[in-house]
């Protein structure tokens, strides 16, 4: 694997010569690939409509899926680190992540045709995802991204006012806007809250979940896609998967995981020579020999509770299939 300033040297190159490329970068900015957008033989993907794969007729059949989360008591050895390094004031918001074992019928090139997604990535035999979270959007040289903060099963009572009126979502809402305004402000001018918490509903195969979100943009420089390698690798890790202060956060999430999360939470982007489309790597499965693994957790405040939090991690196990009627 080439290091991280070779990558970001040939990224301004390709930025320079205004070519064309898809590259995937994971969690610890170690792991990069670049590919051209028409190779099809190592990656497919999606970018909102735009795609390297042709869609195949799909034989609908019931989809089988078993979940072997990490027990409780164990998730609650990282929490508990976790908490302990907030109210030490070493950090105020931290992503905190586990593995869990899936059991499905279905191969990962299955799940990637039958995954509905804004976002969708098959790394041929390594991982799926099918990411509903954007990382950062450039369009015309201004530059936005939509950090997603808050989820709630959109079955329970008054779904909507709970999650927006929830003080602990809240809190961790307003500290992720600020962190991605202070990201973006790194390589973008004239930084703003277009907008703030606006909910989207998001379907899957084991229930509706409601997601906030906030859309927050700049102004790039002239000529930024001269710099689109340093532009995207100063904004790394990526704000909402990691917490604040990012530095010692990642220390931390390191100590509590006890797990390599590899390309989860890392990104995957499209570059058309002018303008990118970039996902968070969330809603991740990944190829472990035989075996399937799903990454998935959420953000950690002192306002958290951990049986709730671990109830949080269990419902993001899901893959975003429509369900029949």
């Amino acid at each position: 694997m080439k290091e991280s300033r070779t990558i970001i040297s040939e990224m301004n190159e390709l930025g320079r010569q205004n070519e064309a490329f898809v590259f995937v970068i994971d969690f610890d900015t170690t792991k990069v690939k670049l590919f051209k957008p028409d190779e099809t033989d190592k990656i497919w993907w999606q970018a909102n409509k735009q795609s390297n794969f042709a869609q195949p007729a799909i034989n609908e059949k019931e989809i089988k899926w078993e979940t072997e989360p990490i027990s409780f008591s164990s998730y609650k050895k990282g929490y508990d680190l976790v908490q302990h390094h907030i109210h030490n004031g070493d950090t105020y918001l931290l992503n905190y992540t586990q593995p869990t074992r899936v059991k499905t019928n279905l191969s990962l090139e299955e799940i990637f045709h039958y995954s509905q997604a804004r976002y969708k990535v098959l790394l041929k035999d390594e991982f799926v995802c099918f990411s509903p979270e954007i990382f950062v959007q450039i369009d015309g040289g201004k530059i936005s991204s939509y950090p997603m903060k808050g989820t709630m099963d959109a079955s329970l009572p008054n779904a909507k006012e709970r999650i927006l009126n929830d003080s602990k979502e809240l809190a961790e809402h307003n500290t992720i806007v600020d962190l991605i305004r202070n990201d973006l402000s790194l390589v973008a001018e004239n930084v703003t809250v277009e907008k703030f918490r606006y909910l989207e509903r998001l379907k899957t195969n084991q229930r509706d979940l409601w997601q906030v979100s906030s859309k927050i943009s700049g102004d790039l420089p002239e000529n930024y896609t001269k710099q689109i390698g340093d532009i995207i690798f100063k904004m790394l890790p990526a704000g909402s998967i990691c917490g604040a202060p990012k530095k010692k956060t990642v220390e931390i999430i390191k100590a509590a995981e006890n797990y390599d999360r590899g390309f989860y939470t890392g990104i995957f982007g499209y570059f058309d020579g002018q303008n990118l489309d970039s996902c968070v790597l969330i809603r991740y499965i990944e190829k472990q020999d035989d075996q399937l693994v799903y990454k998935s957790g959420g953000g950690i405040t002192f306002l958290s509770d951990a049986e709730s939090e671990y109830e949080e991690l269990v419902k993001k196990v899901y893959i975003p299939v429509f369900k029949k009627d």
